[in-house]
């Protein structure tokens, strides 16, 4: 029997998500918008809620192309608000359209969105030492310190605990426990 976090046996989803994506080193840059939309929309939900909607995020979110949705107007706002795939979220769904337009500014500051975040972490994957779900925490300094510096380059729906939940999705933090069988495979990995 494959041994995973706890977390991840919710439901078969879950276990696919958990198994191939989080806490694996992400690199793409449209993932990494992605997966920073889908942790803003986490906030004060559950992350299976959110999975259960990913693929209707893509379809109401032009597969989160964010050169796409900094144009989004009003109009956009009103049809995603009556859009039941998605959560319906004001303020959310606004952010999606200020996130994309900050992403677009670190790109030209940076190179990429992918050498802003990685730089903070010097491109190397913080691998914790978790021996159970209790011990993760809700935010870190690390979190901390990135959540403020996106705040000031104009990022919204991003304190502390969500972008600790980014960090962990992307894989700039390990928090697999030690038990579970990607712990391992993600220290050794190169």
């Amino acid at each position: 029997m494959v041994k995973r976090c706890k977390w991840a046996d919710h439901n078969d989803l879950m276990k696919e998500y958990h198994d191939k994506e989080w806490g694996t080193p992400e690199h793409d840059e449209k993932m990494l918008y992605e997966l920073l939309v889908l942790e803003g929309m986490q906030a004060g939900l559950s992350w299976n809620t959110v999975l259960q909607k990913r693929e209707n995020f893509r379809n109401a979110f032009d597969n989160f192309d964010y050169n796409k949705i900094l144009r989004y107007q009003e109009n956009k706002i009103e049809e995603l608000m009556q859009n039941k795939g998605i959560i319906r979220n004001r303020l959310k769904i606004q952010s999606v359209i200020t996130n994309a337009k900050s992403f677009l500014k670190v790109q030209e500051e940076f190179g990429s969105f992918n050498k802003y975040i990685w730089n903070f972490v010097n491109n190397k994957s913080v691998h914790n030492f978790r021996k159970k779900l209790e011990d993760l925490p809700s935010n870190t300094e690390l979190s901390n310190r990135i959540s403020k510096d996106m705040k000031k380059r104009g990022f919204k729906f991003i304190g502390s605990t969500i972008i600790y939940s980014f960090l962990q999705a992307i894989g700039i933090v390990n928090d697999h426990t030690t038990d579970c069988f990607r712990y391992s495979e993600l220290v050794n990995s190169p």
